[in-house]
């Protein structure tokens, strides 16, 4: 299945310049092509998967970057996430403006992709990401993409690209964790972790996904754009999969280094609650490649992409990303 829409023309893409770096005049010029596709991991399992770019396809090949979405929330107000009367927020519609094809996913269980009995743990996750690799070579030729995933989605990232290495670039783990050790979100989430065990899906509110935001430091996102991820997210319905949980609170590590071959970036807010430095560090210095940087935000939290330090975030990862 395959839908395509053109989107930002005309005020909203002259005000997208600004946070993007684009003279007006040409980011008014060029609007953002995008397009909708689903690939069928197994019998009764669809995965929804979202596309955009700067104008539609034309034969040129553009590099091309995923976007992996966390625990909590599907991959579209994750990562292009829509304000009216703003568009300084969107992810996608950033890294399309930079030149590359950008895509991200609903993992299974999540968002627009099929619901199933399984916990869409990062095995399972791992095995969507293959799905939609396979769509984008289909439809771009390419063989490798760029990757970037945040918390649970780094996790799936880096698993990915261990079982994968033929099909990834340059890859940005945002907010991972290696082993969880001294890792006081961890820590508090394992006193559930018989339910992650013996459940597959979990409760998810209003109040959790604010919390995304706001427990390990409050103020470090504009509560209007938490307002507006909220309302993106909670039409999916008031649970998610418990898998990447129960992973992340018992089955560390998930992702060893030394089978990372891949260029890494490992970047974590100065009061990300996720992991502790000692653990980042320990997984940086074990990566085998020299081509690898270790960058904290400072003023921010456990997500990036949307924070109020977003355009810090996404200047290091587009340096990062160019080589």
């Amino acid at each position: 299945m395959l839908q395509r829409r053109t989107l930002l023309t005309g005020s909203a893409m002259a005000a997208a310049a600004v946070a993007t770096g684009l003279p007006e005049a040409q980011a008014a010029e060029e609007a953002i092509w995008s397009a909708e596709y689903t690939a069928t991991k197994a019998p009764g399992v669809n995965l929804a998967i979202y596309r955009k770019r700067v104008g539609a396809p034309d034969g040129k090949p553009r590099p091309i970057l995923f976007f992996v979405h966390g625990s909590s929330a599907s991959g579209r107000p994750t990562y292009d996430l829509t304000i009216p009367g703003r568009d300084d927020i969107s992810m996608m519609n950033v890294a399309a403006r930079w030149g590359y094809d950008v895509w991200t996913m609903d993992h299974e269980g999540y968002g627009k992709s099929s619901r199933t009995s399984g916990n869409s743990n990062i095995a399972s996750g791992v095995e969507d990401l293959k799905a939609a690799s396979d769509i984008i070579q289909r439809e771009t030729g390419e063989t490798r993409m760029h990757m970037m995933g945040e918390s649970s989605g780094a996790l799936r990232v880096g698993a990915f690209a261990m079982q994968y290495p033929d099909r990834v670039g340059r890859l940005v783990l945002q907010a991972f964790t290696y082993t969880g050790a001294g890792s006081g979100t961890l820590n508090k989430r394992a006193e559930q972790a018989e339910f992650y065990r013996t459940h597959n899906r979990r409760p998810r509110d209003a109040g959790m996904l604010n919390s995304i935001f706001t427990r390990d430091k409050p103020d470090t996102t504009d509560q209007d754009v938490i307002d507006a991820f909220i309302k993106a997210e909670l039409p999916f319905g008031d649970s998610v999969p418990a898998g990447t949980y129960m992973d992340m609170t018992i089955n560390l590590p998930l992702v060893h280094p030394d089978r990372v071959t891949a260029p890494v970036l490992l970047i974590s807010g100065q009061y990300d609650g996720i992991a502790s430095m000692d653990d980042i560090c320990d997984f940086f210095k074990k990566l085998p490649t020299g081509d690898k940087q270790l960058t904290i935000v400072p003023g921010a939290a456990h997500t990036l992409v949307s924070s109020k330090q977003r355009f810090a975030f996404w200047r290091i990862m587009k340096s990062w990303l160019e080589g």
